[in-house]
C-alpha cells in the first residue's frame, strides 16, 4: 500500500532522533497498545462461551460469573487504553516542544539572505501549523496506526480460529481497501501540500498587511487589502473543499466495504450455524470480531489523512532545517580573542546575488578613531559596515580586526563587541526599558538612563505616563521615527561596545536634536572605534576621516576641510545642504 512505501517516508528520518530520546515511553506505550487490544478481543471470546453455555441452561451464578468477567476485562482494557494515550500522546507533545525549540534555534542561525528570500508569514505557518501536523503524525498518527493494526490482526486471527472459510469470504473486500488507500492516499497528500502552501500565502498576506498598516491607511488601501485577503482566503477554502471532497468519498467507501462484509457474514454465517459447522456462540463472537474491524477500517482513512498531512508538513519543515547557516565559526577560530577595535579592509571586493557591490576597498580605522562614510543611495555604504559584524561574510583575508582576519574571531565575541544601529530601526513590542537593555544581561537602571540621556530621549520617556516601562507596541508603532532611532542608539550605547556603528541613525531627528546627540556621543566615541554613515554633512564633519563611496568604490577621502578643498562630491553635497538650510531659514 502507498502508506508504507519506504522511499516517500524518508522525509521523516529527521524525527528518528527525537523518537530515540523517548524510546522508554514509546516502548511502554506500545506495550499498553498490545495489552489494550488483548483485553479488547478477550471480551467476544468470553461472550462466545457465555452464549454457548447459557443457551443450554441459564443460572444466576453463571450470569454473575460472565458479567463480572466482562466488567473486569473491560476495566483493564480501559486502564491500558488510558496508559496508551497518556504515554504516546504525551511523547508527541514532548517531541513537539523539542522540535519547535530546535527549529527556532536553527532559524536564528540562518543568514539574512534566507529571510530576504522567504516571507515571514510563510515561515510562521511552517513553525506553527506544519509543526502541529507533524505532532499529530507522531501522536495520534502512530498510536492509531499501531492500535488499528493490532486490533485487525488479533480479530482476524480469532476469526480464522472460529471458521477460516467464513473469514476468507468476509475478506473479499480487502483488495478494494488496498486500492482505495493507494488511490486516495496520494490525492490526500497532494491536496494537503497545496492547502498548506495556500495557508502560508494567507499568513504572509496578513503579516504584511498588519506590519504595514500605517502605509495601508495612509494610501487608503484598506479595501484593496481586504479584497486581496478575501481572494487568498477563498483560494484556501477552495483547496480545502477539494480535500474534504476526497476524504468524504474515502470514508463512505470504507464503510460500504464493511457493510458488504457484514452482509456476507450474516448470510453465510447463519447457514453455517444451521448446518452445525459452528455454534451460536461462535457466530456471535465472529460477528462481534467483525464489528471490531469496523473502527480500523474507518480509522484507516483518518490515519492516512494524518500521516499524509504530517509527511507533507515535514517536507516543508525540512526546507528550513536543510537550509545551512552560511555564517558560523570555522575550525581555526581563536577562542580567547579579546577585541580592542582597530579595523582594516584590504582590497575587499564583495558581490551580493551576483551583483558587484564593493570594489577594491582598502581602509584602515585605528582603535579609538571615528570614520564617516558618505555617498549616494546604493553606493554600498550599509553593505560595507554590515560586513564588520559578519551579517554577510566578507571574502577571506580581506577584513581584519586588530590585525586578525575576521573569520578567525568567534562570532559571538565579535558581535558582542559591536554596537550596531541599522538604518531600518526595529524595536520589539516590549517596554522602552527592555528595548534599551536588549542584548545586555544585567543592565542597571542607571546605565539605561545614561544611555537614554546620551541619545537625547530621556526627556521624552519621562513624559510618558509609565516612563521607561511604557510599552512601545509592535515594531515600536507608538513612537515617532525620531524616538525609535534614539531608542536604538541607546540600545547600542548601553552595551559599551568596542566598535560603534551608526548607519544613518540620525536621519529621523532634526538638526538641533542631532547636534545634542553628537555632543553626548563624543564622550562615548572617545575610547572606541566609531563609524558614522550619513547623508548630512553636519553629522560627519568632525570625524577623523571622511570616506566617499561611489558605486562601491572609494573616490574621495580626507578630513572635512581637505574634502572641501578637493571640490568633489563631498564639497558639492556640502554646498547643497548649506543652500537648503538658508532656504529653510528664509521661509
Amino acid at each position: 500500500m502507498a502508506i508504507v512505501h519506504p522511499q516517500k517516508w524518508r522525509v521523516l528520518s529527521r524525527l528518528l532522533v527525537y523518537l530515540r530520546q523517548n524510546k522508554l515511553r514509546l516502548v511502554l506505550g506500545f506495550i499498553s497498545i498490545v495489552l489494550t487490544n488483548a483485553f479488547l478481543v478477550a471480551s467476544p471470546w468470553v461472550i462466545k462461551y457465555a452464549v454457548d453455555e447459557l443457551s443450554v441452561a441459564v443460572t444466576r451464578e453463571r450470569l454473575a460469573y460472565y458479567a463480572g468477567l466482562l466488567v473486569g476485562i473491560t476495566f483493564l482494557e480501559g486502564c491500558f487504553r488510558f496508559a496508551m494515550r497518556w504515554l504516546l500522546i504525551g511523547v508527541s507533545r514532548t517531541i513537539e516542544y523539542d522540535l519547535r525549540n530546535d527549529l527556532f534555534r536553527h532559524m536564528a542561525t540562518l543568514p539574512l539572505s534566507f529571510y530576504q528570500k522567504n516571507k515571514t508569514g510563510d515561515l510562521m505557518s511552517r513553525a506553527t501549523n506544519d509543526l502541529g501536523n507533524v505532532r499529530m503524525l507522531l501522536g495520534p498518527g502512530i498510536m492509531y496506526t499501531a492500535n488499528t493494526a493490532l486490533t485487525a490482526v488479533f480479530a482476524i486471527a480469532l476469526m480464522l480460529w472460529i471458521d477460516w472459510r467464513l473469514t476468507l469470504i468476509a475478506s473479499i473486500p480487502l483488495p478494494l481497501v488496498s486500492y482505495s488507500v493507494r488511490h486516495f492516499g496520494k490525492k490526500i497528500h497532494d491536496l494537503t501540500e497545496e492547502s498548506q502552501a495556500k495557508l502560508a500565502d494567507l499568513s504572509a498576506r496578513v503579516q504584511e498587511s498588519m506590519a504595514g498598516i500605517r502605509v495601508v491607511k495612509a494610501f487608503v488601501q484598506e479595501d484593496h487589502e481586504i479584497d486581496e485577503f478575501r481572494r487568498s482566503n477563498l483560494s484556501l477554502v477552495d483547496k480545502n473543499r477539494q480535500l474534504i471532497r476526497v476524504t468524504s468519498i474515502f470514508y463512505p467507501t470504507m464503510q460500504f466495504m464493511i457493510g458488504l462484509a457484514v452482509v456476507i457474514v450474516l448470510w453465510l454465517g447463519g447457514r453455517r450455524v444451521v448446518e452445525g459447522a459452528i455454534t451460536i456462540g461462535d457466530f456471535v463472537a465472529f460477528t462481534v470480531y467483525l464489528g471490531l474491524l469496523t473502527w480500523p477500517m474507518i480509522a484507516l482513512g483518518w490515519v492516512v489523512n494524518l500521516l499524509e498531512r504530517g509527511r507533507a508538513s515535514m517536507e516543508r519543515l525540512n526546507y528550513i532545517f536543510d537550509s545551512a547557516p552560511e555564517i558560523c565559526d570555522s575550525a581555526g577560530v581563536i577562542r580567547d580573542f579579546s577585541i580592542r577595535g582597530a579595523i582594516e579592509f584590504r582590497n575587499l571586493s564583495f558581490s551580493y546575488n551576483g551583483h558587484a557591490t564593493l570594489r577594491n576597498i582598502s581602509l584602515s580605522i585605528p582603535h579609538g578613531k571615528t570614520v564617516a562614510i558618505v555617498g549616494a543611495t546604493g553606493s554600498g555604504k550599509s553593505t560595507l559596515v554590515q560586513l564588520i559584524p559578519r551579517l554577510y561574510n566578507p571574502p577571506p583575508d580581506s577584513l581584519f580586526v586588530d590585525g586578525v582576519p575576521i573569520e578567525k574571531i568567534p562570532l559571538e565575541t565579535l558581535r558582542a563587541s559591536i554596537g550596531y544601529i541599522p538604518q531600518d530601526t526595529f524595536l520589539f513590542g516590549e517596554t522602552i526599558r527592555e528595548n534599551i537593555a536588549f542584548g545586555v544581561d544585567a543592565a542597571s537602571d542607571e546605565e539605561i538612563r545614561r544611555a537614554a540621556r546620551i541619545s537625547n530621549i530621556e526627556a521624552d520617556i519621562e513624559e510618558f505616563q509609565q516612563g521607561f516601562d511604557t510599552m512601545v507596541g509592535e515594531r515600536g508603532i507608538t513612537l515617532s521615527g525620531g524616538q525609535k532611532q534614539r531608542t536604538a542608539i541607546s540600545r547600542a550605547v548601553v552595551r559599551n561596545p568596542k566598535i560603534l556603528i551608526l548607519d544613518d541613525a540620525l536621519s529621523s531627528v532634526d538638526t538641533y536634536t542631532e547636534e545634542r546627540i553628537l555632543h553626548e556621543l563624543k564622550e562615548v566615541m572617545r575610547d572606541r572605534t566609531s563609524i558614522l554613515i550619513s547623508h548630512r554633512v553636519s553629522t560627519v564633519r568632525e570625524a577623523d576621516e571622511i570616506v566617499v563611496l561611489d558605486r562601491g568604490e572609494i573616490v574621495e577621502r580626507g578630513t572635512h576641510a581637505e574634502l572641501l578643498a578637493l571640490d568633489g562630491y563631498y564639497a558639492g553635497l556640502h554646498r547643497r545642504q548649506l543652500l537648503e538650510e538658508e532656504l529653510a531659514v528664509s521661509e
